[in-house]
């Protein structure tokens, strides 16, 4: 019956968090509004199956001025403008150390290096195909194996 009386309560949340504000109870409103600042929170919700009912008592407990709260705000829009500096900032490094390496680098042993790889590469699909037909030639036939018409 606990349950049922807590699944109707969510329900109930869920419903009144879909009107408009101006039907609803100002501490709901508020709520609301609280809600759409830390947009983590619905995610967190969301996924954990915590009911409504449940961050609306903290909120109602904590204020929302508690730092419970903090790791649920967004990133702001500065933070998300450095974010895309610092990682222009390190692709554009990375880019350089490429450049710098491909400068350093001795093409002619390179090419040489490549050539030795694809040799070996070739000498161990020969050596697998010997492999594979010396043990097509040894298996017997089915019947055999199966231990048919012996003596």
């Amino acid at each position: 019956m606990m349950e049922h009386k807590m699944n109707s309560t969510d329900d109930h949340i869920k419903e009144v968090m879909r009107m408009n504000d101006t039907n609803l109870h100002p501490s709901v409103s508020e709520f609301k509004q609280f809600i759409n600042q830390h947009p983590k929170l619905i995610k967190h919700i969301r996924k954990n199956g915590r009911p409504w009912q449940e961050m609306y008592e903290k909120w109602v407990l904590l204020g929302e001025d508690d730092p419970y709260w903090e790791s649920f705000k967004s990133d702001s829009e500065d933070n998300k403008e450095e974010k895309k500096e610092s990682k222009k900032d390190k692709n554009s490094e990375l880019f350089s150390q490429l450049v710098k390496m491909t400068e350093s680098m001795d093409l002619d042993k390179f090419q040489k290096q490549m050539d030795q790889f694809s040799s070996s590469l070739g000498t161990i699909q020969e050596l697998i195909g010997q492999f594979q037909k010396t043990k097509e030639n040894k298996q017997p036939p089915i019947n055999e194996r199966m231990g048919w018409f012996r003596d």
